[in-house]
């Protein structure tokens, strides 16, 4: 091999390779010490997804050189969905942290543990606490990674919008050792935002506080209600086919903007559930979409 041709495979390699490493250095925060059970299943449609996640992970994607970009990167934090029960990690986890590396975004994807009292002690917080772990984690790191701490993101879908819009919405609830744990934007793609009984997706708010939840627990984990002036701005794509009703998009968008707080919000006229990064209907992809909003929003 010809040393010119040795090189640019090496250096290709190196923007394109990734770390995973445990999201808590040491014990895990309500862990029960149990065997690990975790599974991986490739479903006909090849989506992968990992299930019984006791011991939450985060994989970097470092961002690449985009020529006319300088300075510090923005950083965007991952939640993959799956209804509390799995993570569809594949499509909606290491992909997009692919694509997000391959534009200058430095990607964060958290394999997060989904509610279990058989491996923890607070099933209906660990997700939470796991994200909030993941942010505080990164902000640390910034350094390290040539990220700017003030333009760190969450990005989530379906269940792991939920994730990120209660990590927007529940940041005054400390659930690790960081402080500032609050993210500067989210990106929600056919996100439950709602636990009511209107719009409100069940499977996910019984996966998460279990089958006869209190009024009180479904409004505080219902993030439309727990929008503030000091909640961060949002970009959110939702399908009007979903079976999660896209008025779960709506509502929070709304909400924000009662606010004062920017919210971008595309709405496909179908596209369903789960499609990840591409709309198979067509149209305009949220992906696409996503850079122009930040850099109108000057957080890219």
């Amino acid at each position: 091999m010809k040393p010119i041709v040795f090189f640019l495979l090496m250096a290709s390699l190196q923007l394109n390779a990734q770390e995973t490493i445990p999201l808590y250095p040491g014990p895990i925060p309500g862990a029960i010490d149990k065997p690990d059970a975790e599974t991986t299943n490739t479903l006909e449609n090849g989506v992968v997804i990992v299930g019984k996640i006791s011991r939450p992970t985060v994989t970097v994607y470092k961002g690449e050189d985009v020529r006319g970009r300088t300075g510090k990167q923005t950083a965007i934090i991952i939640f993959p969905g799956g209804g509390y029960v799995i993570n569809a990690l594949k499509h909606e986890g290491h992909d997009v942290g692919r694509w997000l590396a391959q534009h200058g975004i430095t990607a964060f994807v958290v394999k997060y543990r989904v509610p279990d009292s058989t491996y923890m002690t607070n099933p209906s917080t660990a997700p939470l606490q796991d994200a909030q772990q993941a942010i505080g984690w990164v902000r640390e790191n910034a350094k390290k990674y040539g990220i700017d701490k003030n333009k760190i993101g969450v990005l989530g879908f379906s269940a792991g919008g939920h994730l990120a819009a209660s990590a927007s919405t529940h940041y005054k609830t400390h659930l690790t050792k960081y402080k500032k744990v609050r993210p500067d934007f989210s990106v929600l793609i056919y996100p439950v935002i709602s636990f009511t009984d209107s719009i409100g997706h069940k499977g996910s708010r019984y996966a998460l506080l279990g089958k006869q939840p209190t009024q009180e627990a479904i409004k505080a984990w219902s993030n439309e209600f727990q929008v503030n002036a000091k909640t961060p701005p949002a970009f959110l794509a939702h399908a009007k086919d979903d079976w999660v009703n896209y008025k779960n998009s709506v509502m929070y968008a709304e909400a924000l903007r009662a606010h004062q707080v920017k919210a971008e919000l595309l709405l496909f006229p179908d596209g369903g559930h789960g499609f990840g990064m591409t709309n198979p209907k067509g149209g305009k992809q949220w992906p696409d979409e996503l850079l122009l909003w930040l850099s109108e929003f000057n957080k890219f």
